[in-house]
């Protein structure tokens, strides 16, 4: 990769960082500052029912207590609305996103229904009910004010930016295939902007060309990877670095009420132990 360079990690305030996100942390920093790079912080905070001021006050301290320094102001997200509205809009314009009405009843509903259902690494693809709705229809249920989503037609999608790949510092190039996730939604009426749109646009308005994160977001990365084509934003270079589980091979996770990184400060550990806990030694 020429020229400097620039990571980041970017936790969502939603619990105490654990020691999985102690390892995306340091792997993040460490391949920044061994190359004499830049590390930022970036908080993903647009989901307002779930994110709280107190975690992502809690984030910038076990981070600090472990050693890890960020260059530059704190990115967030919920600063951002209007950029993520600003590249949605693009892709609107481009005739690549529909509304979407469907509740996970109706989603299940048809999936039952159909007695199968095309399935992705994360399970059951969107069967496309509302794929194919007339403009008429679509603009009944938009005047009544049903409430929707937004999805990216991901086949119409994937014509207009043509084969594309991406590469991996720990699996070389890979080819692209944005379809294996369906039509992913990329806006909802309570949180204007997803994870892909989000992380997509944030990543490149930052400059960051090395994206690090866990092996489970493998799947997302074509999707991102297809984003960037169509907004036409600049390519990174990702690596996905192996999970963290528990003591039954389990990802570890704050829905798992994972041990955090408070909890192990609170029983007396220092910043070398955890840091070993998570897999980076001295």
């Amino acid at each position: 990769m020429a020229g400097e360079i620039v990571t980041r990690f970017a936790p969502s305030p939603t619990g105490y960082l654990h020691l999985g996100h102690a390892h995306a942390a340091l792997f993040a920093w460490n391949a920044a500052r061994a190359a004499g790079g830049r590390f930022l912080l970036r908080i993903e905070d647009i989901d307002g029912a779930r994110c709280r001021p107190a975690f992502a006050a809690a984030i910038e301290e076990d981070l600090a207590w472990l050693g890890l320094d960020w260059d530059g102001p704190i990115m967030r997200q919920s600063d951002r609305m209007s950029v993520y509205a600003d590249a949605l809009q693009r892709l609107v314009e481009m005739g690549l996103v529909y509304p979407c009405f469907c509740t996970r009843q109706d989603i299940q509903a048809e999936i039952d229904r159909a007695g199968r259902a095309p399935h992705g690494p994360e399970g059951p693809l969107y069967p496309g009910l509302c794929r194919n709705l007339t403009a008429d229809e679509r603009g009944r249920r938009l005047t009544a004010g049903i409430a929707h989503a937004l999805r990216l037609d991901i086949a119409a999608a994937v014509v207009r930016a043509g084969a594309l790949d991406w590469r991996d510092r720990g699996r070389g190039m890979i080819a692209a295939e944005p379809a294996e996730l369906g039509d992913v939604v990329l806006a909802r009426k309570d949180i204007g902007a997803s994870y892909h749109l989000a992380a997509t646009v944030d990543d490149a308005a930052q400059g960051v060309n090395l994206v690090t994160r866990g092996e489970d977001l493998v799947p997302a990365t074509h999707v991102h990877r297809l984003l960037q084509a169509l907004l036409g934003l600049p390519v990174p270079e990702w690596h996905h670095h192996r999970l963290i589980t528990d003591g039954d091979g389990a990802r570890l996770s704050k829905r798992a009420n994972a041990l955090s990184i408070r909890a192990l400060r609170a029983a007396g550990e220092n910043p070398d132990a955890v840091r070993a806990r998570a897999g980076f030694f001295n």
